[in-house]
């Protein structure tokens, strides 16, 4: 293992969520590697998606709380451009070999990535608001 895969797996964490003999191949990936690195990067998504809703001109923090939850999906299942980003912060955390399984069943984990992405955002809501008011 390189010296960058070893730093990258101690940098990031111990396992999240339950791993079982039972475990798919995908839910192993989600727990052993997105998981930490979700949770790893949350302040830098939460920064991105502040970005994005100011650049977009998106009057964000007067919506109700269900329409700001419907324009946290549609940004980031509708706009490729910051999906994409979005995206690279994670994949740029995969060990070699995490990069070599990500690519056998990349399609199954994006849309993995993304879902936890998109409720790890609607959690931060209140936080962002905070954020912005302060």
């Amino acid at each position: 293992m390189s010296e960058r895969d070893t730093f990258l797996k101690e940098f990031r964490g111990q396992t999240l969520g339950s791993v079982t003999n039972q475990s798919s191949t995908d839910e192993l990936f989600q727990n052993e590697v997105l998981r930490p690195i979700l949770k790893l990067q949350n302040d830098l998504f939460t920064a991105s998606f502040i970005n994005y809703i100011e650049k977009n001109k998106t009057d964000f923090y007067s919506q109700t709380t269900e329409k700001k939850m419907s324009t946290i999906e549609n940004a980031i299942q509708k706009d490729i451009k910051f999906r994409n980003s979005l995206k690279g912060m994670i994949i740029g955390l995969f060990t070699t070999d995490e990069y070599a399984e990500y690519k056998k069943n990349s399609s199954s984990l994006n849309k993995r990535m993304m879902s936890m992405l998109i409720e790890r955002l609607k959690s931060q809501v209140k936080i962002m608001e905070t954020n912005v008011n302060s």
